[in-house]
């Protein structure tokens, strides 16, 4: 399988009109997308059909002639298999075959959420995406990557099934609440350190563009992020070498975020958070400079991300590294994680328990 997304940056307000279709399409949104005033337009071309039912998920079925669209109750506490298997209710209600088209409208749960049941339906349909958010548009909604989340474990479901097209429109960003914003930077954060030091530079110093959503350096923003992972997965859709790089921070964030609970802490809180701790193993290595990991320690800091050792919202340490062990990265007794040497001089290499431990107490 090779990566063969069709990535469109569009700017202005985003009119969706375009994606309706004589063909048949079944859009995929939330009910926190569904409620936005920039889209209302847009889903008044829908009515109300039935309701969908699928064990703990309740979701919402209308239709437009030819085009149908499910609302999902929204947030990371939806992104189970009960939701996935309401997507596929909703295609067999509307009788899509797998050369229709599955749409998903949202963030990255929405997205993972729409490709995973897309990959599955009928053995493969087509899908496509509009990222609505920061972290969607600069991580989730590019590279193929689907999932749903299990018990308390991050994305331990899914496939790699890369999305036919995806519409990125930087509006959206001004829409989002502060708590979304800053999650979603957490990942040009993470790409900044491993790609682009230019990138770093302006995280580091144009905090007041960056916070104020300034629409130049959002563009920017976006853009570069776009660029440097479309090239890694590009070349490691499967994630059997470089693609391992864009994981720096996230075995140690998965962890916290699953042992805080599934939508306690955002995915980019947890994200910031693991860098740290990534980069405060390294230089406990001795691969970077502990002035480096000051350095990026002062930029997370400064974007308000939590920073210290122990996490407020979950303190037990030992819990954290054994909820790593069970990252579905890991392919031996010792966990896997990216490390660095400095600024986009990156590691792939498994450390043993006592000395992951050793960054978290």
């Amino acid at each position: 399988m090779k990566f063969k997304t069709e990535i469109k940056v569009i700017d202005g307000n985003p009119d969706l009109s375009f994606l309706l279709s004589e063909n048949k399409k079944l859009f995929v949104t939330d009910e926190n997308i569904f409620a936005l005033k920039s889209l209302e337009k847009f889903f008044k071309n829908f009515s109300v059909l039935n309701k969908i039912n699928s064990g703990n998920t309740q979701a919402s079925l209308y239709s437009n002639k030819n085009n149908a669209l499910i609302v999902i109750p929204a947030g990371e506490k939806y992104k189970t298999i009960d939701t996935v298997l309401a997507i596929i209710k909703a295609a067999l209600a509307f009788s899509l075959t797998r050369k229709d088209i599955f749409t998903a409208i949202g963030g990255g749960v929405i997205t993972d959420l729409t490709a995973f049941a897309s990959s599955i339906y009928k053995r493969g349909a087509k899908v496509e995406f509009v990222s609505t958010t920061l972290l969607g548009m600069c991580d989730a909604a590019i590279g193929g990557k689907t999932g749903c989340d299990f018990e308390d474990y991050k994305n331990i479901a899914g496939t790699f099934f890369p999305a036919d097209r995806l519409y990125v429109f930087p509006e959206f960003v001004k829409s989002l609440s502060d708590k979304e914003y800053i999650s979603g930077l957490a990942e040009v954060i993470k790409t900044a350190l491993l790609f682009d030091k230019k990138l770093f530079n302006l995280l580091e110093t144009q905090k007041e563009k960056v916070l104020s959503r300034d629409s130049e350096v959002i563009y920017k923003m976006i853009s570069l992020c776009v660029k440097a992972k479309t090239k890694i997965v590009k070349k490691d859709l499967t994630e059997k070498k470089e693609r391992m790089l864009l994981n720096l921070g996230h075995t140690f964030g998965h962890a916290l975020e699953s042992r805080a609970g599934l939508g306690v802490l955002t995915h980019g809180e947890c994200v910031a958070w693991g860098t740290c701790r990534a980069l405060d193993l390294s230089q406990k290595l001795g691969l970077c400079s502990y002035d480096y990991f000051e350095r990026v320690k002062k930029v997370s800091a400064s974007y308000g991300y939590e920073t210290d050792v122990v996490h407020k919202a979950f303190t037990d340490s030992k819990a954290i590294l054994e909820t790593m062990k069970n990252d579905k990265k890991n392919s031996s007794s010792k966990i896997r994680v990216i490390l660095q040497r400095g600024l986009c001089k990156n590691i792939i290499t498994e450390i043993e328990d006592e000395k992951i431990l050793e960054a978290l107490i």
